[in-house]
């Protein structure tokens, strides 16, 4: 037969002659069928498609060949390669990046208010739902801000003096949280978000209460009472070492506790802002006969920590009146102001959590574990009874002058099977047996043993010597019982001086409750 090759360009398409030379060699079989080998000469870096055509007189017949080189495609070179490759572990990169951005722990108030219940499970309000009353607009140019007594990521507080927040031209000390240039839309929402959660709970003597804020022409800036004495914490710390264990005289604590518990007269502005004159730059004259409550105490006696103990208790038992959880509960998150009135607050934005042992990743989210009740760790569900377990190991802290939970503990595996095992910490160095016993209590694993925080502060109020008529109403009654009395002889000298009181306490009570009933805000 006659064999020509075509070289194509596609399938369908071949040229009509040649362009490559073929040689051939012909044989006969035994069948007696003649074989042609041919020779097509083509080079390895070709990539061609080519056709064979055989015929004679019988026929015609076509064979299609596709010839792929052996040489690398000029596309993909070195260059090339590293180009690609260094795009790939950008974008891995910037897809670590964005995975961590959504993972890192956004802040958040720490309190909730609660809007319904169904057994474990809980409604809360959306306090950025919650209507902002303009009495509380003051004005900015009225405000001069000083030295900065607190900084977080994305929030800061500093010492302020306001004009005219009691009485026109009257300067008051006072503490101004603000966010700082680079937060987020998280944070400015969670800064008005607690400001309204303070408007809605309104005063209460033991915790930080809210006294202004400038919303508009500028920065959002949230007006506070001033804590000279900063957090509980430290001011624990500070005085560990000049720590006063014996008893202070019957007679020394009557003077000591009666002068700290005078409060002053409260302020009242035509704006519904109200203060108390102990945060005022001038403050009125004592009443002859008294001292200044501030230069009392140099150092701290049993009895102090139990009042502090006491006044946290007051100020957690209205948060729950008012259906508000902490979920916070610790020394840190206390403040003392110049009187050494223990006050709660939330202090996360103003303090660097990142970088704070207290504050535990989990999820999204920066935890307290060492505070936290079991329910919460593990089913995380945050009710009143888990901030009575966190004030249990608050008053841990307390007694033990600022010391961190749980010493030497590592948040892992066997501190969380310690906490389900219901394993407690050891009574701290300084903790009256009576104290320790209630922070037993407090940490019950079944939430509905631990005693309410009304039952606590009945309880401290009865510890504290010669200041029950005063910081236990007459028509309270005792809920435990299986708490040791006073000792017997306390209550025998302090009984002649309780008397001789009774009266005049039980007026000024009366005057107290008329004068918060007048100023409350809601």
């Amino acid at each position: 037969p006659t064999v020509y090759w075509l070289t194509c360009t596609s399938m369908d398409r071949c040229e009509n002659t040649s362009t490559h030379q073929v040689s051939h060699t012909s044989m006969t079989s035994q069948e007696g069928v003649e074989e042609v080998k041919m020779h097509l000469p083509l080079s390895a870096d070709e990539d061609v498609i080519f056709v064979c055509v055989a015929y004679n007189l019988v026929g015609e017949i076509r064979e299609v060949f596709v010839h792929r080189s052996a040489r690398v495609s000029t596309v993909f070179t070195p260059a090339l390669i590293g180009a690609l490759s260094a795009a790939a572990i950008l974008f891995l990169l910037l897809l670590v990046v964005f995975y961590r951005c959504r993972q890192k722990p956004k802040f958040e108030i720490r309190w909730k208010i609660i809007e319904s219940t169904d057994g474990n499970n809980y409604t809360f309000v959306d306090p950025t739902q919650l209507l902002y009353n303009q009495k509380w607009e003051f004005p900015r140019d009225k405000l001069r801000l000083g030295a900065v007594l607190g900084s977080g990521a994305f929030g800061k507080v500093v010492e302020a003096t306001a004009y005219g927040l009691g009485t026109e031209d009257e300067a008051t000390r006072v503490a101004v949280k603000m966010l700082k240039p680079r937060a987020h839309s998280e944070e400015r929402d969670a800064l008005m978000s607690e400001m309204k959660i303070l408007s809605h709970l309104g005063y209460h003597d033991n915790i930080v209460n809210l006294l202004g804020a400038c919303t508009q022409g500028g920065p959002m800036l949230m007006i506070t009472e001033y804590c000279s004495h900063g957090d509980l914490l430290n001011f624990l710390r500070a005085h560990a070492q000049d720590f006063m264990v014996s008893m202070m005289s019957v007679e020394e604590d009557d003077a000591c506790y009666k002068n700290i518990a005078v409060q002053p007269p409260r302020l009242r502005s035509d704006s519904g802002i109200s203060c108390w004159s102990d945060y005022q730059e001038v403050k009125p004259a004592l009443s002859p006969g008294h001292t200044d409550p501030g230069q009392l105490i140099d150092t701290l006696s049993v009895f102090d920590l139990m009042r502090f103990s006491y006044q946290v208790t007051e100020g957690l038992d209205f948060l729950s009146s008012r259906n508000c959880i902490h979920r916070d509960v610790a020394a840190r998150n206390v403040l003392l102001t110049d009187r050494h009135v223990a006050k709660i607050c939330d202090f996360g934005l103003a303090r660097d959590i990142r970088n704070d042992d207290s504050y535990i990743v989990q999820g999204n989210a920066l935890l307290p574990v060492k505070w936290m009740a079991p329910e919460s760790i593990f089913e995380c569900v945050y009710t009143v009874q888990s901030d009575v377990w966190s004030y249990g190991v608050l008053l841990w802290e307390i007694f033990s002058l600022g010391k961190s939970p749980y010493p030497n503990v590592a948040v892992d595996t066997n501190f969380y099977k310690m906490i389900k095992d219901g394993r407690h910490m050891e009574q701290p160095e300084f903790a009256p047996d009576e104290m320790y016993h209630l922070m037993t209590l407090c940490w019950s694993l079944e939430p509905t043993n631990r005693p309410t925080f009304k039952m606590i502060g009945q309880l401290i109020s009865r510890l504290l010597p010669s200041t029950n008529d005063t910081l236990q109403h007459p028509n309270d009654q005792v809920m435990y019982k299986n708490i040791d009395e006073c000792r017997e002889d306390e209550e025998v000298r302090g009984a002649s001086l309780k008397r001789r009181e009774e009266e005049r306490d039980h007026h000024d009570d009366a005057e107290e409750t008329k004068l918060k009933n007048i100023y409350q805000l809601s």
